[in-house]
Formats: C-alpha cells, structure tokens, sequence
C-alpha cells in the first residue's frame, strides 16, 4: 500500500485521510440538518401546512399572512436537540459495545427513519417535529462516536487536522443545506421543503457503506484484548502492511504505549461506570467537567443563532432575499474552516480559543450595539454593518471554537472512560443547543439585539475558562495527554512546554520520530544490499524481531514512570534508551 506522506518523519498512509473525510460525513449529516430548517421556516407550503394562517392565505402570500408561535417555531428546530441530547448519553455505551464503526452504521438507520416520518408529515407539525427529534437521536449518537474513532484512530502528528474535518463537514452540510434549499424554494407543493429534507437520506448511507472498509479504533480493539487486529489497523493508517507494521519501531511502540496504557487503567479501575467520569482521582472529574463547560460554552459563542434563525435575523435588519444571506454566511463558514484546521495544527488548542474568544466578542459587540442604537430597516448602512459583524464572527469562530473543541473531546480523555466523557461532553452541548433553538424566539422578542451582548459576554468568558483550565495537547500521543493532565507540576499556563518522561521538549519527539523512521529506512535499505550481494549469506536481524527482543523489552522497561497511583505506565520513546 505504501505512504501518502510523511509528517514528522511518520508514514501516513491513505487510509487515514480516508478514514478522516469519510466519518466527518457525521458531521455533515449534523450540518445539513442543521441548516435546513432556517430556510425550510419560511418556505410558503411549509407555512401553509404547519402555521397560523389567515383564511386567505395561499402560496402566494403565505409569507405575510402565516406565522409561526414562538412555542412552535421552538419546538419544530429545538426538538432535534433534544433528541441529539439523548443520542449522544446512549452513543456511549452502543460505542463501547458494538465498536466505534458499528455504532455509527446503527445511529445512521436511526437518522434515516426520522426523515421519513418528517417527508410523510402533511398536516401535523408535531409528526414533522417528532421526526426531528429522531432524527436527532442518530446525529447525537454520531457527535459523540465520530471525533472519538478519528482521534483514537488517527496518527498522533495528524490528529488535529483529521478531527477537524468533522467540524469542515459540518459546514459543508450546513452550506449544502442552504444551496438545495433556495434551489426548491420555488417548487410549488410540499415537494419544496420535502425534497431538502428527504435528501438527507443520502448522506447517512455514504457514511454507513464506506466506515466498513475503513479499521476499527486501534484503542478499542486493545481494551477489547484483540492485539493483532489492533495492530492491523495501526499498519493501515501508516500505509503499512501488517508484516511491516511487526517489525517497525514506530508501530510497535505505538502498540506497545496503548497496551500498556489500556492495562494501567484496568489495574486501578473498580468499574467502568458512569459514575467513574465523576471521581476526583486521576483527574477525571477536573476533565469530565472541563469537556461539559467547553461543549456549553461552544454553544454560548452564539453561532447557531445565526444557523438557526439566520433567515429571520436578516430579514429583520432590511434584507429583501434573507436566503442569499445565509448562503454568504455559510461560505464564510465553511471556507474559514479550511483555515481553522491550519490554525490548529499550526497553532495548538490554547491559543487559538484565547484569541478566537475575544475576536468574537469583539464582533458581537459591534452587532449587538450596531442593532440597538439604530433601527437596521430603516438604515440600510446599520443593515450592512451588522451583516459584515455577522460575517466576521463567524469568521473567528469557523477557524477556532468551531473545530477546535471538536478535537479537545477527541483527545483530552483517558481511554477507559473517554466514551462516556466524550457523550457527557456533548450532551452539555445539545442542551446548550436546545435551549439556545426553543427561547431564542422568546428572548428576541424581549431585547431584540441586545441578544449579542449576552452572547459576547459568553465569548469573553470561554477565553477565560481555556487560559485557566485547558491543557495544551497537540502533538501529543492519547496516552501522553493523560499523564500530562496528571503531572502535578504541570499547569494548564505552562502546559506547552511539557514533554513525556524521557524527552526534554515536543521537538523532540519529531526529531525522535525522523530519526526512527529514517533507522527503519536505512536498515531496510542495508538488508537489501546484502541480500543482493549474498554477504555472507546470513540474514540481518530486523528491528523489534524476536532476535531483538532483549533490547527492546529493556528499552521498555527503563522507559516505564510511575503511575499517578503509583503504578508503572510505560511511555519510552521509540527505539530509544532512557537515562
């Protein structure tokens, strides 16, 4: 099969941008879901079939002479997060037990059956709504079982990039939701909100046939005591075959720090519980709590205020076609994406969220003020100022909080509990996202604009909590974050500049990595010379053989630190002696 690439000295092979884009299509399915209903709210048929109708309504005019209660227009958006509120508690343990690709072919079954009782509804809004809210049983499982296999299956030099394509996806599916539906808007019957939602049925069966060519989590498969599938899928992502991946020091000791890892847990683990996310010990609660309060504050950067009621919000500011605006505000999104998975990998976690929290604050601000001082219908320039706000913040939060909190609940958890934390972590997030969809309604009717300097506050506060609670994870090993997290003299401030036992600096791990791989190079290149030239006629011991396991379980051994417990945890770098 061979590389794609080599990042840091390590092999990538295909598969792992395969595996990358094609679990994101969770993330498309949430997005496209997402943004469907801002436009499909204002579609005539729609109105006609579902609102408050004045007895001369017709398709015509339905725009003017129907209208949605609060309470109603509430519940048709915000019972897709109830129902991903749910979906994501249970996605959990179905993650656990089925693995993580099973999982998501059952949570997309469950997606596809909330769409067909929505296109079958044709006079009962709560038919529509309770498809919603089904639907979202399957796009929560997906939240909280995507990021988790793309983390834990992802070579760790990648990690970030690879995880944040769920957030690009997400975008995507919220733009694409945006072109198909001004593209139907002119239908005429139920055919024009019926085809945006039954389209949908596409996306959860391209996710479904291609995660079964794609390899389990590698994590997953160890706690479950199946090593050699294990280190297949390690082989796959690295472009390796399995022979290869045997003797390759890289492989091996990534095997070798999951297993070891994945034991340490068991030994101190009294059960494998719910209640096991919320003990003090190991961190566990400081993590469970640190993913819960970034989920909520992703949701409090108010972003769907604009995904969810976009339409409304600009053609309350004076815009005559409030569908092109989204459509601008959803190229922005998804374009500043490609962006963010740069900053990210580029940047770290820390930093970005600090800066991005105040760049969006800034920006609501201008909003919320800009609306508040001036009526915008009577002022196209406030209208404008307002649009352009709009776009900036989203901007911000496309290339920061978007991906970034994505990938923090990827890899901030240890493996034992990580399903459950990642489940807890999201389902803050649907909470946030539910409450946000049902009283946005209410709550705009009562401060009008004002609404963004709540919203702004809520930015300034997220930037507060990452400075003082997030660690610094990139470029680390899974296993590597949670001794981090561990290591009393390591403080979330200080964080980036912490390494594992056994090197000095992160730099060292890529010089570690390059220098491994470039060993494994010259050595494969050295036994092929002598088979040519028959020297000898005596076969060259291959790194990490059985020939050499003497030096290789020394190595491990002098590279094992104690544990938080005091248990030993095995970290030694690749193909290196420690002390």
């Amino acid at each position: 099969m061979g590389a794609l690439f080599h990042v840091e000295g390590v092999p990538i092979g295909p598969v792992s941008v395969a595996l990358a884009l094609i679990a994101s299509m969770g993330g498309f399915i949430f997005g496209y879901d997402t943004g469907q209903i801002s436009d499909i709210l204002l579609m005539p048929d729609f109105l006609l079939r579902f609102a408050d109708c004045s007895s001369n309504a017709n398709l015509s005019n339905a725009t003017t002479q129907c209208t949605f209660t609060d309470v109603r227009s509430g519940l048709i958006v915000a019972l897709l997060s109830i129902g991903t509120l749910a979906g994501a508690l249970m996605g959990a343990p179905v993650a656990d037990f089925l693995g993580r690709r099973y999982a998501m072919i059952v949570e997309c079954a469950i997606f596809i059956v909330g769409v067909i009782v929505q296109i079958t509804s044709f006079s009962v809004w709560q038919q529509f709504a309770v498809g919603r809210f089904i639907s979202g049983l399957g796009v929560g499982g997906l939240s909280a079982a995507v990021p988790m296999y793309q983390a834990e299956t992802a070579p760790a030099q990648i990690r970030g990039s690879l995880t944040a394509t769920y957030q690009l996806f997400i975008t995507f599916g919220i733009l694409i939701a945006y072109c198909i539906s001004i593209g139907t808007r002119g239908f005429n019957g139920p055919s024009s909100w019926q085809t945006v939602v039954g389209v949908g049925i596409a996306w959860p069966v391209i996710l479904s046939v291609g995660i079964m060519f794609m390899p389990e989590s590698p994590r997953w498969l160890v706690s479950h005591d199946r090593h050699d599938h294990a280190l297949k899928a390690i082989s796959r992502v690295h472009g390796m075959s399995y022979e290869e991946a045997e003797h390759h020091p890289l492989t091996t000791k990534h095997l070798a720090e999951i297993q070891s890892h994945v034991e340490f847990q068991r030994q101190y683990a009294s059960q494998d519980g719910w209640l096991d996310c919320f003990r003090p010990k190991n961190k566990v609660l400081y993590r469970t709590l640190l993913g819960m309060s970034l989920q909520s504050l992703q949701q409090l950067t108010g972003a769907n205020y604009f995904f969810y009621y976009g339409a409304t919000v600009f053609k309350s500011v004076g815009i005559q076609d409030s569908f092109i605006t989204q459509i601008i505000l959803g190229a922005v999104n998804f374009g500043c994406t490609f962006g963010g998975i740069y900053v990210m990998e580029k940047f770290g976690r820390r930093r970005p969220l600090i800066i991005g929290g105040i760049w969006q604050s800034m920006w609501l601000f201008v909003f919320a003020a800009a609306g508040t001082a001036v009526d915008p219908q009577t002022n196209p320039g406030i209208g404008n100022l307002m649009i352009v706000s709009a776009c900036l913040f989203i901007l911000g939060y496309a290339m920061t909080w978007a991906p970034g909190i994505w990938i923090l609940i990827g890899e901030t958890f240890p493996t034992r509990t990580r399903a459950k934390q990642a489940a807890l972590s999201t389902a803050s997030n649907w909470v946030w996202n539910f409450l946000l969809a049902f009283f946005t309604p209410f709550i705009v009717r009562a401060i009008d604009f004002r609404y963004g300097f709540i919203f702004a506050s809520c930015n300034l506060f997220g930037a507060c909590v990452v400075y003082l609670f997030l660690y610094e994870s990139s470029d680390l090993s899974l296993e590597a974050v949670d001794m981090m997290y561990n290591d009393p003299d390591c403080k979330p401030w200080t964080s980036r500049s912490w390494a594992p036992v056994g090197y000095s600096s992160r730099k060292e791990i890529e010089e570690q990595s390059k220098a491994a791989q470039a060993n494994k190079d010259f050595e494969g290149v050295e036994e092929g010379r002598r088979e040519n030239h028959h020297e000898g006629g005596v076969p060259t011991k291959k790194m990490g053989s059985r020939e050499n396991e003497s030096e290789t379980t020394t190595a491990t051994n002098e590279g094992k630190i104690e544990g938080v417990d005091g248990k030993p945890y095995s970290m030694a770098p690749a193909n290196t002696k420690q002390g």
